[in-house]
């Protein structure tokens, strides 16, 4: 049966797009989950709604994606032992969340069955269990040393589609890394590279020697996780390559910085995508994409509207996902936010840009209210409501 979700007295729309940041529409209308039209409220088909929320002037961007997680078996995380941790960030505005690796299951098993036992594990039951209606791209294996040019087709054949942090596993040597890498690609899994100093028992350095012979499509954590490669090497990797530029919560704050500046200087900002890195020894942090958006906004003298794309449009076009962007046909993943009460700045992009949060008021997952105030942010000024 149809169902149409219809959001109207929107104040202000982010778009995702780095082209095209602030669109000018005041209305969006969903049917079946998926964005049918954006405009202004006269223009659009939206009588026989199913859901109108009223926005209340505040602002409407598209769901927050976190680029590098690493979960392990349901809502809960063993590095932390916290449960509903993916809820908890579904109220902090993720809509989406990419694994680097399912490495914090306790005694992960290393020989090749197990580990791509293990990721269609993750990829089967992520698939189907979504906390908080996030939807989580687990199964993401890290590479071992026997895995072999079959063992890349029976993970792609089984639905994986995303390789774990190279370097978090015993492969760790740049030829080995290119040489399976290359395998991956092949077959249509997308690969992250650890960067810089060692995070967990087992991982070790990844240099930017490494990093670029093996050649990986994102960058993982270029700013460390948590500690960064020397900021010469960062220029080095933003200048030598053409791959995501991912930068993290949990990781250096002047490299990541120096690394969001370098691929500005470079006429390259499409390349920058954000995670927590998380759950990890920091902890979870449920407002760690919305702390990295305001760093970058406010340290890195960035418009707000651009930072937020950095977390939406970006990755979805560098991690080829339906969301992240307000298109009509893409999926309908937003987060209704308003400047946080007594915030110093007079709008919700002023106030970021002077280094504070946003206050939540609604998240929506595939055209369906997930949550209203949220329980982490500081309370929105104005608040959207549903009927």
């Amino acid at each position: 049966m149809s169902s149409v979700l219809l959001v109207k007295n929107i104040g202000l729309m982010l778009s995702g797009a780095l082209e095209n940041p602030v669109l000018d529409a005041d209305a969006i209308l969903v049917r079946d989950g998926v964005i049918d039209s954006i405009g202004k409220l006269a223009d659009l088909d939206g009588d026989n709604a199913d859901t109108v929320v009223d926005a209340a002037g505040t602002t409407l961007c598209p769901g927050l994606i976190d680029s590098h997680v690493h979960p392990v078996i349901g809502d809960w995380t063993p590095r932390q032992n916290q449960l509903n941790w993916i809820d908890s960030y579904m109220n902090g505005g993720v809509t989406t969340m990419i694994s680097a690796g399912e490495v914090h299951l306790p005694g992960r098993p290393k020989d090749v069955v197990g580990l791509k036992a293990m990721a269609i594990t993750a990829q089967r039951a992520f698939s189907s269990f979504r906390p908080g209606g996030v939807k989580i791209h687990a199964g993401a294996p890290v590479l071992e040393q026997g895995m072999v040019e079959e063992d890349f087709k029976e993970l792609s054949e089984a639905g994986v589609t995303l390789l774990g942090e190279v370097g978090l596993g015993g492969v760790k040597q740049g030829d080995e890394a290119r040489k399976m890498v290359a395998w991956a690609r092949k077959y249509g899994i997308q690969s992250t590279i650890h960067t810089g100093g060692p995070s967990i028992p087992g991982s070790g350095l990844i240099d930017a020697d490494v990093v670029l012979e093996a050649d990986a499509d994102v960058i993982g954590h270029i700013n460390g996780g948590h500690t960064a490669l020397p900021l010469d090497q960062i220029r080095c990797l933003c200048e030598s390559c053409t791959r995501s530029v991912e930068i993290v919560h949990n990781g250096n704050e002047v490299a990541a910085l120096f690394a969001m500046r370098t691929s500005m200087e470079l006429n390259q900002p499409e390349r920058i995508i954000l995670g927590t890195d998380s759950p990890a020894g920091s902890g979870v942090q449920p407002l760690g994409i919305l702390r990295l958006i305001s760093l970058l906004s406010s340290m890195g003298d960035v418009p707000a509207e651009i930072a937020f794309c950095f977390a939406t449009g970006n990755t979805a076009r560098e991690r080829k996902l339906n969301c992240g962007l307000l298109e009509p046909g893409r999926v309908a993943d937003f987060v209704i936010m308003d400047r946080a009460q007594h915030t110093a700045g007079k709008t919700i992009l002023e106030s970021v840009q002077l280094g504070d949060l946003p206050g939540i008021s609604m998240v929506i997952i595939d055209g369906v209210v997930r949550c209203t105030r949220s329980r982490n942010t500081p309370p929105a000024e104005r608040m959207a409501v549903a009927s």
